[in-house]
């Protein structure tokens, strides 16, 4: 992984911080927190725990259900559940450690009481253009695999790898492993497997980790998966492309929880010949996209241009203010537009 010059002196600040005494801390994500965020919030956690500071992570929204039995989930506080607490834990904060995300809308509702805090923030991210304007100390390294890696990165710098325990290392593993599709992906290099050793040496029982994430399917989201390949995929074999969607009325037939369709765009990618690849899904009257690519075709690109989103250049999301039928339409015309791109992928 390529770091930064300044990646040693702000680890050095950020050590001088948490050594100068007992600490306020909160530790807080993206909204609809997924594998990375949970995986480096509660690494985090669990890291600065043992520092004796006071520590508690905030997320936006829930997550999913095949998350929730990473160490020390139980002390994770829902904001939307929990916002008059929240908000004063935040006020009393003296450090808010802002992970996997670098704009600080894609923390909504939570953002306003973040912005307005006076604690000393620190931003740990590996997404493209961060705005590095809403931290103190800034972690931003598009190149890393995922905040994960970044987290671990951060306490190697410190020389304060003798903290990582079985629960960090787990909690690690999994932010690396299902931000890289266990490894698969073209971010994963020799330093992440390096890394990857390290953490299985300190006790990440990677086989347990794979089960617990991916083979606990309920039937239910089966069911859903078949019904997208079967009833709902639409081929652009002429763009190498693929679409799949479901409107809301087909999420509640399934009967819907949050992580049910998460990584259903991945197998419209993996057809043959297929480089371009979109999920679309209404869910709670938001039109919401997930991009996907292989090659050199940059969906984080697209994200930006005509969702208002964004990410990586193989992986990207953003949201459409339009129907479902017409978001689906507009993505047909993108893959007409790009076509040559595409294809050059």
């Amino acid at each position: 992984m390529l770091f930064l010059p300044t990646m040693q002196d702000n680890a050095n600040k950020l050590h001088n911080i948490l050594f100068s005494g007992t600490k306020n801390i909160v530790i807080t994500t993206h909204r609809s927190p997924d594998g990375d965020a949970m995986g480096s919030s509660l690494a985090v956690y669990n890291f600065l725990v043992q520092l004796n500071h006071n520590v508690n992570v905030i997320v936006p929204n829930d997550y999913p259900k095949f998350l929730k039995w990473l160490p020390s989930d139980e002390n994770v506080i829902i904001y939307e559940d929990n916002r008059d607490y929240s908000d004063e834990l935040v006020n009393n904060a003296d450090v808010i450690f802002l992970l996997d995300f670098g704009n600080i809308y894609r923390i909504q509702p939570f953002s306003d009481t973040i912005k307005s805090s006076n604690a000393k923030k620190v931003l740990i991210d590996h997404h493209e253009d961060p705005d590095v304007n809403i931290a103190d100390i800034v972690f931003s390294y598009p190149n890393a695999c995922a905040t994960a890696e970044v987290v671990y990165e951060i306490i190697d710098r410190m020389n304060l790898n003798n903290y990582i325990n079985k629960q960090i290392a787990e909690c690690l593993y999994v932010g690396i492993m299902t931000d890289t599709g266990s490894f698969k992906y073209p971010s994963t290099t020799s330093r992440t497997h390096q890394i990857i050793s390290k953490l299985i040496d300190s006790g990440a029982e990677n086989s347990k980790i794979h089960d617990l994430i991916y083979d606990c399917l309920s039937s239910d989201r089966m069911k859903l998966l078949g019904y997208c390949l079967n009833e709902k995929l639409i081929l652009i074999e002429e763009n190498n492309s693929a679409i799949i969607s479901l409107d809301s009325s087909e999420l509640k037939r399934f009967n819907f929880k949050k992580g049910d369709t998460e990584g259903i765009v991945n197998y419209a990618l993996a057809i043959e010949n297929i480089l371009f690849a979109a999920f679309i899904v209404e869910k709670d009257g938001v039109i919401k996209l997930s991009l996907r690519s292989k090659g050199n075709f940059e969906v984080d690109k697209i994200a930006k241009k005509y969702f208002d989103g964004g990410g990586h250049n193989n992986a990207a999301g953003g949201i459409s203010n339009t129907t479902l039928s017409e978001t689906i339409k507009k993505v047909e015309l993108i893959t007409n537009k790009y076509k040559n791109e595409i294809k050059k992928s």
